[in-house]
C-alpha cells in the first residue's frame, strides 16, 4: 500500500542551523527512484546536492528557488509504495560545483526580459538643398552609420571633416538631433537576489553593520620588483607565471609577525568578544566568479615560496570559478587580498572579510616621472602602485596599519631582501 514519508532536510555539517534552496531537480507528481537528485541547498560555503533516500511520487515540496529551510524541517512528501512501515535509509548528499540558477516549474525564479533589439539606424536623409557636399569616404561611412544628413553639418573649410562631424553631433543635439541609439529606454528588470548572490550580500551587509572600517593608502614604487619579475618570467622551464600577487603575499607573511593583530579573527557573537591572533597566514583570495564573489583559502602561505604561490593562486582561482573548489577551500582565512589587477583604480576601500580583521587591495601600476635624487635635478621613469588596506578599527590601530604597509614597502621596493632568507 502507499504511504506518505515525509523527508526532512538532514544535517549537512559545518554548524548550520538552515540552508537556501538554490535548484529543484524534481517537480510535485514527478515520479522518483532511490537516491537520485532532489534538490541543490546553499550553506555558507558550497552548494550541496541532497538525494531522495526513498523512491516514489513528489506529493510536497518545501518551497522555491531562495527559500530557507531550517534543518529537520520538511523538504519534501514523498508517496512510497512499500509494504512495510520500516524507517528509509539516511540520506547521502555531495557538494556540487558551483552553485545553480533555478529550473523546472516548482522553482522558477521570475523571468529575466532579454534586452530590446535596437532598431536599424535609419538611413541618411536626401540631402535638403542642391549645394554640393564634399567628404571624404571615411566621413561619409561614418556619416552613414550615424544617420546624420551631411547637408546639414557645417563645414569648417572647403571639405567636411571628422571634427565638423564630431562639432555637429555635440551641439546638434540642441536643434533636436539624436544620435541614434543615445538615451534609448530599455526595459526593467527584476531579478530575484538568491543563492551565491545572496550570500554575498548577506555577508557584505554584516561586515559593513559590524565592524568599524577605517582606511589607509600608500604609495609604492615598484619599478625593481617590475624588473625583477620579468626576469624571473623570462627564464622559462615549466615554473608558472608569475604576477604581482605572488610577491604581495610574499611580503605580507613576511610582515605579519610583527603584527599579528592583522592576521586575525573577532568573534563579536558573545561579550566580551575574543580576538584570535593566527600563528600561521591562510590568505584568502577575493576571487570574482560567474556567481559572485568567492574567497578561496591559499593554506600556510608562509611555507609557500613565489611560484608555489602562483600555482595555487591559479589552481585556487580556476576552481572557484568553475565552481569545483572544495569546502575546506572556501572556509578558514585569516587575511584577504583582493585585486581588480588592470582595473585596480587609484585607490580602494575594501569591505572586510567579516570575521577577518584586514583586507588588502593593491591597485593598478601607473608609470610617471620622479626624481632621481634628492637635488631634483635629473628626472626618471618610475612603477608606482597605490597598496590599500581596510581595518578593522576594534582591533587594528592606524598605527598598527600604517606601520604595516610601511614595512611591506621597504620589501617590495627592495625585492632582493623580500626573496631572500
Amino acid at each position: 500500500m502507499a504511504t506518505l514519508h515525509t523527508f526532512r532536510l538532514p544535517d549537512i555539517g559545518e554548524g548550520i542551523a538552515a540552508a537556501e534552496i538554490v535548484q529543484w531537480h524534481v517537480n510535485v507528481g514527478d515520479t522518483i527512484g532511490e537516491d537520485s537528485p532532489l534538490v541543490d541547498m546553499l550553506t555558507d560555503k558550497a552548494t550541496v546536492e541532497i538525494e531522495t533516500p526513498v523512491a516514489g511520487k513528489i506529493i510536497e515540496i518545501a518551497g522555491r528557488a531562495g527559500s530557507q529551510v531550517a534543518i529537520g524541517a520538511m523538504l519534501a512528501v514523498i508517496e512510497v509504495e512499500s509494504e512495510t512501515t520500516e524507517s528509509p535509509p539516511e540520506a547521502t548528499y555531495e557538494e556540487v560545483p558551483g552553485a545553480h540558477e533555478p529550473a523546472g516549474e516548482a522553482a522558477a525564479a521570475p523571468s529575466v526580459p532579454s534586452a530590446p533589439v535596437p532598431p536599424p539606424a535609419p538611413a541618411t536623409p536626401e540631402p535638403t538643398t542642391n549645394r554640393k557636399i564634399l567628404a571624404s569616404p571615411a566621413v561619409r561611412a561614418r556619416a552613414r552609420e550615424l544617420g546624420v544628413d551631411l547637408a546639414q553639418v557645417h563645414a569648417a573649410g572647403d571639405h567636411i571633416r571628422h571634427a565638423d562631424l564630431d562639432a555637429f553631433l555635440r551641439y546638434g543635439a540642441a536643434q533636436g538631433y539624436h544620435t541614434p541609439g543615445a538615451n534609448r529606454a530599455w526595459g526593467d528588470e527584476t531579478i530575484p537576489v538568491i543563492g551565491m548572490r545572496r550570500r554575498i550580500a548577506e555577508n557584505m551587509a554584516a561586515s559593513k553593520r559590524h565592524i568599524p572600517h577605517f582606511a589607509y593608502v600608500e604609495e609604492i614604487e615598484v619599478t625593481a620588483l617590475e624588473a625583477m619579475r620579468a626576469d624571473l618570467n623570462g627564464a622559462g622551464g615549466d615554473r608558472p607565471k608569475l604576477t604581482l600577487l605572488p610577491f604581495l603575499i610574499t611580503a605580507m607573511c613576511r610582515t605579519l609577525p610583527q603584527f599579528p593583530m592583522l592576521n586575525a579573527r573577532y568573534d563579536d557573537s558573545q561579550e566580551p568578544g575574543t580576538v584570535t591572533r593566527s600563528g600561521r597566514v591562510h590568505m584568502g583570495l577575493a576571487t570574482q566568479t560567474p556567481q559572485g564573489l568567492m574567497v578561496p583559502v591559499i593554506r600556510d602561505a608562509q611555507d609557500l615560496n613565489i611560484w608555489q604561490l602562483a600555482a595555487e593562486i591559479a589552481r585556487l582561482s580556476a576552481a572557484a570559478r568553475a565552481g569545483t573548489a572544495r569546502r575546506e577551500e572556501l572556509s578558514g582565512s585569516t587575511i584577504t587580498i583582493t585585486s581588480l589587477g588592470a582595473l585596480g583604480g587609484v585607490a580602494t576601500a575594501p569591505v572586510i572579510n567579516r570575521p577577518e580583521v584586514a583586507i588588502i587591495g593593491p591597485n593598478c601600476i601607473v608609470e610617471r616621472p620622479v626624481f632621481a635624487d634628492a637635488t631634483g635635478e635629473r628626472i626618471r621613469r618610475a612603477k608606482l602602485m597605490n597598496l590599500s588596506i581596510s581595518c578593522d578599527h576594534r582591533v587594528v590601530d592606524g598605527w598598527d596599519a600604517a606601520s604595516f604597509v610601511s614595512e611591506m614597502k621597504h620589501l617590495l621596493e627592495a625585492p632582493a631582501r623580500l626573496l631572500a632568507g
